[in-house]
C-alpha cells in the first residue's frame, strides 16, 4: 500500500484511498483478502474513478454550454485531480475538490465535490456532495466506478458469480454505439432473467451494459450461498457494468447521468441525465458496499 494513500478501519474492513483522485483503491477483508481488483495493467490500472462533472465520454471530446464550446475528457477531469484531506479520524476521511484556474478552463463553475469514505462494521459507506457556488445555474453529473473483484476471494468460479438485483429487471438495457464511448440510439433485450444476471466475460466484448430504465437501487454480487457484497446505491437512478473481457474485476458502476448518444450535436443542457444545480444547493450521492458473510 502506498504511503500517500489515507487508510481507515472498522475491525472488519479496511479501506484505503487515493487522494489522487479521491479513489478508493482497496477494500480488504479482517483476513486481509482483497474485495476490489488487482489492477493488472494488462486490463486495466483504474480502481474506483469518481465520475464529475460529466459521466462517459461527450461525443468529440467536447460539449457546448450556451453556444460555447469547452472540453471534456471521458467521465470528466476529477479523477484526474489531487483532493484535499479536510476531515479525517479512525473509521472516515472526507477529501474536498474545488473549482481552480483549471478546472475552470474546462467547466467554467465555481463548484464543491466533497467524497467522503466511512466504515461501519462490514459497511462501506460513500457520499459524494456536489455543491453549486457559483451565480449561475450549473449542469453536471456524477458516477461511481468501483472494480469489484471477479471471482471474489471466497469459494466460487469465476461462472458461478451472480448479480442479484433486488426487483426484476426486464426493461430493454443500452450499450455503446458505432461511435467510441457513445451510447447506441437503439435498446437492447434485458440479459437478466427475472432479478438474475449470469455474467460472462464475453458479454462485455462490446463494452459496457447499460441499464437506463432501472427500478433496483441494491444488488448482490458474488456467489450465492458464499460470502458476497450487498451494493446500495438509492441516489443513482442509472447503472452500468464494464470490464475488459478476461479481467478479474466487475464494474458495477451507479450512475446519474451517462455519455453523450451516438450522433449527439445539442447543448450540453439538452443531454439526457444532466441534472441543473442553483445557485447555492447542494445535491449527495450514496453508495454503501457491504461485505455478508
Amino acid at each position: 500500500m502506498r504511503e500517500d494513500h489515507i487508510t481507515i478501519e472498522s475491525g472488519e474492513l479496511t479501506a484505503a484511498i487515493n487522494p489522487l483522485g479521491a479513489e478508493l483503491w482497496s477494500l480488504m477483508d479482517a483476513q486481509d483478502r482483497a474485495l476490489m481488483t488487482d489492477a493488472d495493467p494488462r486490463w486495466w490500472g483504474g480502481h474506483a474513478p469518481l465520475l464529475f462533472p460529466f459521466v462517459g465520454r461527450s461525443r468529440d471530446d467536447v460539449y457546448r454550454l450556451n453556444g460555447v464550446t469547452y472540453p471534456m475528457a471521458q467521465h470528466g477531469f476529477a479523477r484526474r485531480m489531487p483532493f484535499a484531506v479536510v476531515r479525517r479520524d479512525e473509521g472516515a476521511v472526507t477529501f474536498r475538490l474545488e473549482a481552480n484556474a483549471e478546472t475552470r478552463a474546462d467547466y467554467p463553475f465555481d463548484f464543491r465535490l466533497d467524497m467522503t469514505f466511512a466504515l461501519e462494521g462490514a459497511t462501506l459507506r460513500m457520499t459524494a456532495s456536489v455543491s453549486n457556488r457559483d451565480a449561475a445555474d450549473m449542469p453536471f453529473s456524477f458516477g461511481y466506478h468501483p472494480a469489484f473483484a471477479w471471482p471474489l476471494p471466497y469459494d466460487g468460479a469465476v461462472k458461478d458469480h451472480r448479480i442479484l438485483f433486488e426487483k426484476p429487471e426486464p426493461a430493454p438495457i443500452r450499450k455503446v454505439g458505432s461511435e467510441p464511448g457513445l451510447i447506441a440510439l437503439e435498446n437492447f433485450p434485458s440479459p437478466v432473467v427475472g432479478n438474475t444476471l449470469s455474467p460472462t466475460h464475453a458479454m462485455f466484448e462490446g463494452d459496457a451494459l447499460i441499464w437506463d430504465a432501472l427500478e433496483s437501487r441494491s444488488l448482490f454480487w458474488g456467489v450465492p450461498g458464499q460470502p458476497h457484497l450487498k451494493i446500495d446505491f438509492p441516489d443513482t437512478p442509472w447503472l452500468g457494468l464494464w470490464q475488459r473481457p478476461g479481467a478479474h474485476y466487475l464494474c458495477v458502476e451507479p450512475w446519474a447521468g451517462m455519455a453523450d448518444p451516438v450522433g449527439f450535436e445539442g447543448d450540453v443542457w439538452d443531454k439526457s441525465g444532466i441534472m441543473r444545480l442553483a445557485p447555492g444547493e447542494t445535491r449527495a450521492f450514496r453508495m454503501e458496499v457491504t461485505l455478508v458473510a
